[in-house]
Order: structure tokens, then C-alpha cells, then sequence
């Protein structure tokens, strides 16, 4: 395990990922699975738009790239947006140990439940993380409230 880890840095990955997703004309969440010693295993973004499958969120976009791993207690799931309760239960299955949340001003998805079950959640409320999504769900209301399952 790194010794501190740079939390900002991986954060970049995710909000690169988030930017090219808003670039396809999707939502804006990006993500990626980091092993505790710092070494990326994949990254991706909400495909929901893009693919038509509302299963393509950004955490499992990234958790699909990343392959198989032997175990996952030893990485480190970095999402611009807290995660949804479909990607917390990945989170929860898998027993990833660490969750860095870019933001949950827009959406606090399972990130209680998440701390509940003694994942280690670091919330930064990154403001380019809050405005990029916050944007989008003003922008388009209809679409954000599908994707988080609301009528």
C-alpha cells in the first residue's frame, strides 16, 4: 500500500473519464479502480447514454476494465459522483476497501450505507466535480432523474 495516498491525483483519472463521457453527449461520471499501491487496473465512465444499457454506470464501466483481480479489499474505487446503490453493492460484493467520492453534494447515493459496512469512504467535495454534474442535471432533468431511477 502507498504510503499516503494522493487522493486529488487519482481523482484526476475519474474526472478525465467524467469529461470524455460529457464529450459522447452522456453523464458526466467517470471512474477508476486503483490497487492500494497506486497502480491504476481501469478506468471508465457512465455509458448509459452512449451504449443504451442502463447497467453501464462509470464504477462498473471502470470495474469491467479492470479485469479480473484475485482480490479487491486492496483497492481503491475513485468516483467523481458517490455512488449509486447499484454500484455501492458492487463495492459491497466485491469488499473493495476504499471509495473516494469526488462529490455527494449533487447525490450522497450509499455512501452511509457504504461507511455502515466499514468501507473507508474520503468524500473531497471537489467544486469541478460538483459544477460538471450539477450542470448536466440542470441541463437535462429528465435524463440525471433516469439514470438515479426517479420518475
Amino acid at each position: 500500500m502507498i504510503a499516503t495516498p494522493d487522493y486529488r491525483a487519482l481523482l484526476a483519472t475519474a474526472v478525465a473519464e467524467a469529461r470524455q463521457g460529457l464529450a459522447e453527449g452522456g453523464i458526466p461520471i467517470g471512474a477508476a479502480l486503483f490497487h492500494d499501491d497506486g497502480r491504476l487496473l481501469g478506468c471508465g465512465h457512465n455509458r448509459r447514454i452512449q451504449e443504451n444499457d442502463p447497467s453501464v454506470h462509470g464504477e462498473t464501466d471502470a470495474f469491467r476494465k479492470a479485469g479480473r483481480q484475485r482480490r479487491y479489499r486492496d483497492t481503491i474505487m475513485v468516483t467523481t459522483l458517490a455512488p449509486c446503490w447499484y454500484c455501492s453493492g458492487l463495492v459491497r460484493q466485491f469488499n473493495i476497501g476504499t471509495v473516494v467520492v469526488g462529490e455527494s453534494v449533487n447525490f450522497s447515493g450509499g455512501v452511509d450505507w457504504l461507511r455502515e459496512a466499514g468501507v473507508k469512504v474520503i468524500d473531497l467535495a471537489d467544486q469541478e466535480c460538483i459544477e460538471m454534474l450539477g450542470g448536466y442535471i440542470a441541463a437535462n432533468p429528465d435524463v440525471w432523474n433516469e439514470d438515479i431511477g426517479e420518475d
